[in-house]
């Protein structure tokens, strides 16, 4: 069969490395794709632009794509997979409607709180005036969200009263974020422990993935600006067998079931970030894709074919499918760039992939590389994945870590304390 991969990034790219390594797959193609993506066998490239829809329905018609599957949150909430659809092409993600669980937060809050899904206590403002007052009024901690996408950097935790004031000011006054800031949500501050969950869904049916706990923050200490992700590991510890039954019960089928009451059904990635506290798990946003840099530590612990069941989620049924994981943990560093978040320059030589990926049960994953002339060079914020499995979640650090270091580029940031709080429960 032939697939395309609608994506430039890490996630993508740990997309295509499964994908291309199946054997129901004759021929990958990725669309834009990176130049990691390029080097995996059975793929190639091609420059389109992931929000022209057009040129991107029509070439998979002009093709004879079997499968399409859309990496990023950008193009599944304009509505890439309802065209692809009309088109009566196989696409592995949801319509525009049910994205809207993550194009707006508003709109993700109403539904579970209409679903009695537990998640923290809100209130919605489209006037930063209104916002400021109801801090004044309620000057604690709290999380202010803008309502659309926003890159995953648009939620900013708050000590108190002048933080919050900050970042309405940020969000709805200086647009730092553009529309997506038009409304926000001032939201309580949850206590706990983060952990993701990431199920594929189709006709009402739930197969859950293996949980994963995401590395938000640019510093060491989770200190410094939210970012993309800053890396990963799988599994969770906090999660375990009878707290997961519980999140599919509490929050995946509620939302599922919610869904198709309003006639959506829900076809693609669902993803549950969720803060465990001593009240349970609540919902602190939903994903309607893979996420980033979770799927990086996913994909290499799967080790059946991955791509059955994304064929039967874009047909609309997931009855009989399984995955089958390794039991070991897996680790992925994030290589960024220079200033990321914030504004960063491109085009610096990368050196020494050849050697990391040479290590065993390592892999790299390209997220913002370009190959120039003969060089590989960064391109983005984000620059690599280093992923390791390891027969224990130290190993698997100290592997990954090991990998980190033979790579090198004109300045280099990453964090050194990625699975932290899995190291700290083996003290």
């Amino acid at each position: 069969m032939r697939v395309m991969l609608v994506g430039s990034g890490g996630r993508e790219h740990a997309l295509a490395w499964k994908i291309a390594g199946s054997d129901l797959v004759d021929e990958l193609i990725c669309v834009p794709g990176n130049a990691g993506m390029a080097l995996e066998p059975k793929t190639r490239c091609v420059s389109l632009a992931v929000d022209d829809h057009d040129a991107l329905v029509k070439f998979a018609v002009d093709e004879h794509m079997d499968l399409v599957v859309v990496g990023p949150e950008g193009p599944l909430c304009s509505g890439l997979a309802d065209k692809l659809r009309e088109a009566s092409i196989d696409v592995m993600g949801p319509d525009a409607s049910a994205a809207r669980l993550e194009g707006s937060k508003v709109y993700a809050k109403e539904l579970m709180e209409q679903q009695s899904v537990p998640t923290a206590s809100f209130q919605v403002f489209d006037k930063a005036q209104d916002a400021l007052d109801f801090i004044k009024r309620n000057p604690g901690p709290c999380v202010v969200k803008a309502d659309g996408l926003a890159a995953g950097k648009g939620v900013i935790v708050c000590s108190g009263q002048e933080e919050a004031k900050d970042a309405i000011e940020r969000i709805m006054l200086k647009k730092a974020y553009g529309p997506a800031g038009d409304r926000i949500i001032v939201e309580e501050l949850l206590e706990g422990e983060e952990a993701s969950c990431i199920a594929l869904v189709a006709g009402g049916e739930i197969l859950m993935m293996a949980s994963s706990q995401d590395h938000k923050r640019a510093l060491d200490g989770d200190e410094g600006m939210n970012t993309g992700g800053m890396g990963a590991y799988s599994p969770a510890p906090v999660i375990d067998e009878e707290l997961e039954s519980k999140i599919v019960d509490t929050v995946f089928k509620p939302i599922v079931d919610g869904l198709r009451e309003q006639g959506t059904d829900y076809r693609g990635v669902l993803y549950a970030g969720l803060m465990i506290g001593p009240q349970g798990p609540k919902v602190l946003e939903f994903n309607v894709r893979f996420g980033d840099p979770e799927t990086q530590v996913l994909i290499p612990r799967i080790s059946s074919d991955l791509v059955p069941a994304l064929v039967a989620v874009a047909r609309g049924g997931l009855e009989g499918q399984e995955l089958e994981w390794d039991s070991r943990p897996a680790v992925s560093v994030v290589l960024a760039s220079q200033g990321y978040p914030g504004p960063y320059e491109k085009g610096k030589i990368i050196n020494g992939l050849g050697n990391a990926s040479a290590l065993e049960d390592v892999v790299v994953f390209h997220a913002g590389t370009k190959k120039h002339a003969d060089e590989l060079v960064t391109w983005g914020g984000r620059v690599l994945n280093v992923c390791a499995l390891g027969d224990d979640i130290r190993k698997a650090v100290d592997k990954a870590y090991k990998a980190v270091d033979l790579i090198s580029f004109e300045g280099k940031h990453f964090r050194t304390d990625i699975a932290h709080r899995a190291l700290e429960r083996l003290l």
